[in-house]
């Protein structure tokens, strides 16, 4: 039973580990976020929809500490990310928060296996114990044998799960995806799921997942509805 489930029932509930309360955003004359409100427990995945424009990626920017929202805060395992200095932040990203994105965004100059380790030799981690690591993540998503090619090299779905391996290497409490399947054809992109909500469970991290299909949102725990810079918490039944 998630904590959702638990809260709703009566029982205890630990706090969540990552709050957005009352956030709002403009740029320029369109405001982004109004007054939207989201919680994260561990462990779980949530799906953030929203039609184009509705404010979804601006509150998993927010969540991420990437965008500072005008006025509410965002706070991450007791701490308030809209308090934090930049450099406070940075290392935030490097070390517990992980990022998948639409297009996987792998330097190309750099091998597979050296794309999954880079976060972990960002943080002084050495080459050997990082590529060891990087390749058991790769072994998990099933791209270990890709490790000498570069991104050019391999297909999209293949490429997507070398990001995601990346996402997980240093052991985030936190995985933030921004359409992680927008790229790709159904079957990849199905794959490509079951593979990261797989991994991501295993390794504990909580998934904040945006996204606008239904697909893909099927993946998560709960989904959590943006219209209009305003969320809406759906409890997922069964």
């Amino acid at each position: 039973m998630n904590a959702i489930s638990e809260k709703s029932s009566g029982l205890e509930t630990p706090p969540p580990l990552l709050s957005a309360v009352d956030l709002h955003k403009s740029f320029g004359p369109t405001n982004a976020l109004a007054g939207a409100e989201m919680h994260v427990w561990a462990g779980e995945v949530v799906a953030v929809m929203g039609p184009s424009g509705s404010g979804k990626s601006t509150m998993l920017h927010c969540l991420a500490g990437i965008v500072a929202p005008d006025s509410g805060h965002v706070s991450y395992d007791g701490r308030l990310l809209t308090e934090m200095s930049d450099a406070e932040r940075s290392a935030l990203r490097r070390t517990e928060f992980g990022f998948v994105f639409q297009f996987g965004q792998l330097v190309p100059e750099l091998s597979c296996l050296e794309n999954v380790a880079l976060p972990l030799r960002l943080t002084g981690v050495r080459r050997r114990e990082a590529e060891r690591r990087a390749l058991e993540w790769m072994a998990r998503l099933e791209v270990d044998d890709l490790g000498g090619k570069r991104p050019g090299e391999v297909s999209g779905g293949q490429g997507q799960r070398i990001a995601v391996a990346r996402s997980l290497v240093t052991g985030p409490r936190v995985i933030f995806a921004d359409e992680p399947t927008g790229a790709l054809d159904s079957f990849n992109g199905e794959r490509v799921m079951q593979l990261f909500t797989s991994a991501a469970k295993e390794s504990g991290a909580a998934v904040v997942l945006v996204t606008h299909e239904a697909r893909v949102a099927a993946y998560s725990d709960r989904e959590v509805v943006v219209r209009d810079g305003r969320a809406l918490n759906l409890e997922r039944m069964g």
